[in-house]
């Protein structure tokens, strides 16, 4: 797409309309200003594994997607369909004496707290299945 033919939902590069799974991992990576090595170090994975997804040569477990989700404090539903909470857009925060914007990192600390919490659960069941 051409920048000529941009729209209101389009940020860049990117179009929510146009966007497959890969551009939205990337798309809410850029947003929150990391680079691949810091969004892959968060999420325990290899770099090349990350660059996989957003180039969609593959896909994650449940287990990362549901952490990715956390960490890129965007809605597991979003980053499978483009529909639901994605990431917001940086000019609609309202600053530090926007009185939701506590209220916003508490969810977005939550969030990633529960990702944390459903790879280490991912791992266990995988132990379990081990000892079978």
């Amino acid at each position: 797409m051409d920048e000529e033919s941009s729209s209101d939902d389009q940020i860049g590069w990117y179009s929510d309309t146009a966007a497959t799974f890969g551009d939205r991992i990337a798309g809410a990576r850029e947003g929150l200003s990391l680079s691949q090595s810091d969004l892959a170090r968060k999420l325990g994975i290899k770099l090349k594994t990350l660059r996989d997804w957003e180039n969609d040569l593959s896909e994650p477990r449940a287990n990362k997607l549901q952490m990715m989700s956390g960490v890129l404090n965007v809605s597991l539903v979003w980053l499978l369909t483009g529909e639901g909470d994605g990431p917001t857009d940086p000019a609609d925060d309202g600053g530090s004496d926007n009185p939701t914007a506590e209220i916003i990192g508490e969810i977005s600390e939550l969030r990633r707290e529960m990702a944390r919490l459903v790879s280490r659960m991912g791992d266990l069941e995988s132990r379990l299945r081990q000892r079978g």
